[in-house]
């Protein structure tokens, strides 16, 4: 009979208390500590078993669980008899920032220190006895939520001390999901501030703390070392390329294949495979990502779980407020194309908007792309990236986010579709002005740019939108070579349409007085450039291809034919 498939359970002892559905990755916990690393820092992509090692660590070693061996009982770790005489017998200090989702720098703060104060309340035994001295006592009773932020900051230094002292051992630290405020910073324009706090906190806890044995922190991004970590030498980065624990996050897929036998799925293994395989840690391929494969175990029909469990903020703003190369690539992974990047796996968010490649670091990290090949250019001292889209939920993801940039102006960005589809240029005009009024500003980066290029940042990101949701009718392809020429945008039919062919243009003051000038240039570049050329070479009739001039002033669109 199937084990129960516990939904969200990030607690080890849960799951096994409850007998649940359990991937045996114990065998962490020995790679960890014979590596003798002072500090670890894992990323993985969110939903992908950080929590739980970490949960699960935190039980085998912690002098709390002592004597609750029975959590390990089967397991691959169970069956050394060195680590099952290691079980409970260190001091270990646990915390998590997975909930420090603030909006502005004074709440972020409040809420660590609120994490802080309680890991004091949970050792509050520590204040009985002669352990402590008065001064100490005192700073002990000084941590609360409002507490100086030279207390806050030196609070897990000394509470190491306090419980080596105690224990007579040197501690463990275990710092889970570290970089979720960080996000949140950069997202809500408070990075510069947490940075600084952030990085005293870290210093006193990782690097000049004497009492503390070794640690462990994970998250989605690795955070530069000149942001932070500046002062950590003594630091490990394992990241999605590195060789380390490849196959301690997210399922490989002999694990997955024996689950789906389990419970009765065995004939479901393509479908499985097709929506959640093409994750690459190391050199192992093919691990699936736990969370979807989770739900798709526990409601056995496949859905955009994990994609959907998130609210993608960042990666979103990143991408609707980049570039036209950002965009132009976008259309290309949407259309299962890869590309060649150099790629620094240390996250600068402070120059996510800046850095040229910062994004695509940043997609990667978080499980979006994976690696095709990696190359390295002795001569340029740079390690290249082929990256592609890593699964059809993934992709699902996007389509998602890329409607959400229309979202609020549904009605006339549907009807424009419409419009389009029936060839009726007076709604088409209409409609078009109304969407484009209404979001020329999501595709504005907030780094003033210039009035000519907003346009040019709306189109890219409108022919996303119009790939989305035309795809069931047509291949649409943007800036492709055709003819003698280029075009902006062609809708290919897929059936018995018409094809389209949308040319955009940007008024020049100086050679046209009107819009209606700049309409008449574009479509005469259709014409002398021969764009229907791909078309007809696909079959569609010359009298059934369709062309259109797309006419931008500022926020103001005119369309012709």
């Amino acid at each position: 009979m199937a084990r129960t498939v516990g939904i969200g359970l990030q607690s080890f002892e849960t799951i096994r208390e409850r007998q649940c559905f359990y991937v045996d990755k114990t065998k962490f916990i020995k790679e960890w500590w014979e590596n003798l690393d002072d500090v670890t820092l894992i990323t993985r992509p969110r939903r992908f078993g950080k929590t739980l090692t970490m949960s699960m660590t935190e039980q085998f070693f912690s002098i709390r669980y002592a004597g609750r061996g029975e959590l390990f009982e089967g397991l691959s770790i169970w069956e050394d008899e060195k680590y099952r005489g290691l079980q409970g017998t260190y001091p270990v200090i646990s915390l998590s920032f997975a909930n420090v989702k603030e909006n502005g720098y004074e709440e972020v703060r409040y809420r660590i220190c609120q994490i802080l104060r309680d890991l004091y309340v949970q050792n509050y035994f520590l204040l009985g006895g002669d352990l402590l001295t008065s001064g100490e006592k005192d700073y002990f009773n000084r941590i609360s939520e409002t507490m100086k932020e030279e207390d806050a900051t030196m609070s897990l230094h000394y509470l190491s001390s306090f419980l080596s002292r105690y224990y007579n051992k040197k501690v463990i630290i275990l710092l889970d999901e570290y970089d979720t405020p960080m996000q949140e910073a950069y997202v809500n324009g408070y990075w510069e501030e947490l940075v600084s706090f952030t990085r005293s906190l870290f210093n006193s806890t990782f690097k000049t703390n004497p009492y503390l044995n070794r640690a462990i922190m994970t998250g989605v991004t690795r955070v530069s070392r000149e942001s932070i970590f500046s002062d950590l030498n003594n630091l490990e980065v394992v990241t999605t390329t590195s060789e380390k624990y490849a196959d301690s996050f997210g399922f490989t897929e002999k694990e997955v294949f024996a689950a789906l036998d389990e419970f009765g799925m065995s004939d479901r293994k393509q479908e499985a495979k097709n929506w959640y395989d093409g994750f690459t840690f190391g050199n192992y391929t093919d691990i699936y990502n736990p969370w979807s494969v989770l739900n798709y175990l526990d409601k056995r029909k496949v859905g955009a779980y994990w994609a959907n469990s998130s609210s993608n903020s960042l990666v979103g703003k990143l991408i609707r407020e980049g570039n036209k190369e950002v965009k132009q690539r976008l259309e290309g992974l949407m259309h299962g194309e890869s590309f060649r990047v150099e790629i620094d796996e240390q996250i600068v968010y402070g120059e996510l908007n800046t850095k040229r490649n910062s994004v695509w670091s940043l997609l990667l990290a978080s499980g979006y792309l994976k690696v095709l090949q990696v190359e390295y250019i002795e001569a340029a001292g740079r390690w290249y990236y082929t990256l592609t889209l890593t699964n059809r939920e993934v992709r699902m993801m996007f389509e998602n986010m890329i409607r959400g940039w229309f979202s609020e102006q549904d009605e006339n960005y549907n009807d424009f579709i419409k419009a389009l589809l029936s060839d009726d240029l007076k709604a088409m005009n209409y409609y078009m002005n109304k969407v484009a009024l209404a979001t020329f500003s999501t595709f504005d980066s907030g780094n003033k740019p210039s009035e000519a290029a907003e346009p040019e940042r709306f189109y890219h990101g409108f022919v996303l939108g119009l790939l989305v949701d035309l795809a069931d009718r047509y291949v649409v392809t943007s800036n492709r070579e055709s003819g003698f020429g280029r075009y902006d945008v062609m809708l290919e039919p897929k059936k018995d349409d018409d094809g389209i062919i949308l040319e955009f243009k940007v008024q020049d003051m100086e050679d046209e007085k009107e819009l209606a000038d700049t309409v008449k240039a574009a479509l005469q570049q259709i014409e002398e450039r021969k764009y229907e050329t791909q078309l007809i070479s696909k079959g569609v009739p010359k009298e059934k291809i369709r062309r259109y001039g797309f006419a931008f002033c500022g926020k103001k669109v005119l369309i012709g034919r």
